[in-house]
């Protein structure tokens, strides 16, 4: 029989499948998932803070690095306390307005965190292949029009994509994930949904060719590097954790949407949750790690205020 269709989205309800934890696990893994949330809002705004207080670090290079800590944290905030409220209190619903919500912020997460990483790939192109020109190039005014755009850009994306799949009659109100996605939400239509396929092809293009450029970006980096000690150790300082960082976050993207596409409901529930959340949870946790491990300036900061907190406490 036909399932009935859903014309009122106030009232709508999805029930969550990903989560199935025994009554004996679950403050186990509400614990660890706490414990991770508070990590990665901590290493984050410790990179951010430092940023903002060494002046020393008001280069552009270091601006483009604290706005992805910001990222990291915008998207942590998105995924961590819905789930950890499902954990507290046996929770396994969302209402239409808060998955819509939830759709959008997640989404704008990962188109920032792309193009962010694009904008940073395009800025040590600058400043390794024109050293010369880098300053006049880079200006203040222009390092914080690209932020902005970045955040514009993403914001307007993530609406589309979410106008597209809100106006659609659903026919079901079950999602096989810990968290509402857009793609989860979509295959509950009864409705042709080309126009929401169309507009994932074309998302998919635009961040497709944004790879090619810091792949391009990055070739003519390695040249230049070739021909001076120097630009090799500025690449290795710099250059290494941003790639280091798309690596990561284009492998973990690209599990969950193949995955959400094209995987199979009938396989490991753990396999499909991990698959599903890597790119919520490692990128914005280690991506600060990474900066703050290789950047020397930074470390030395950090180390420097952290050793300030020690001797005022003894």
């Amino acid at each position: 029989s036909r399932p009935p269709w859903f014309n009122s989205s106030q009232q709508i309800v999805f029930v969550l499948h990903g989560l199935n934890v025994t009554q004996t696990n679950k403050h186990i893994y509400f614990s660890l998932t706490l414990i991770l949330y508070l990590f990665t809002i901590f290493v984050n705004l410790i990179v951010i803070v430092t940023i903002f207080l060494e002046k020393m670090l008001h280069d552009p290079m270091y601006l483009f690095l604290c706005n992805l800590c910001i990222n990291g944290i915008y998207g942590a905030s998105a995924f961590y306390p819905k789930i950890l409220y499902d954990l507290l209190f046996d929770s396994h619903v969302i209402t239409y307005p808060g998955c819509m919500t939830q759709i959008l912020v997640i989404y704008s997460f990962a188109f920032c965190e792309f193009t962010s990483l694009t904008v940073m790939a395009y800025d040590r192109y600058v400043a390794i292949c024109k050293p010369l020109q880098y300053h006049s190039i880079m200006t203040t005014r222009k390092v914080w029009t690209l932020l902005l755009l970045t955040w514009l850009f993403s914001w307007l994306e993530s609406s589309i994509g979410m106008g597209l799949t809100a106006r659609l009659p659903l026919c079901g109100v079950n999602i096989d994930k810990l968290y509402c996605s857009n793609w989860a939400v979509v295959k509950l239509s009864c409705v042709d949904t080309t126009l929401n396929n169309l507009y994932g092809f074309i998302l998919t293009f635009s961040h497709v060719s944004q790879t090619i450029l810091i792949l391009i970006s990055y070739m003519n980096i390695i040249k230049a590097s070739l021909h001076s000690r120097v630009q090799r150790k500025k690449f290795m300082q710099t250059c290494l954790p941003h790639l280091i960082t798309l690596t990561n976050f284009t492998i973990s993207l690209t599990f969950d949407v193949m995955y959400a596409r094209y995987g199979s409901n009938t396989s490991l529930l753990a396999l499909r949750n991990i698959m599903a959340v890597e790119f919520l949870v490692v990128p914005p946790l280690v991506n600060p790690i990474i900066y703050g491990m290789k950047l020397t300036q930074i470390r030395n900061r950090v180390m420097q205020m952290f050793n300030r907190k020690v001797a005022a406490l003894i």
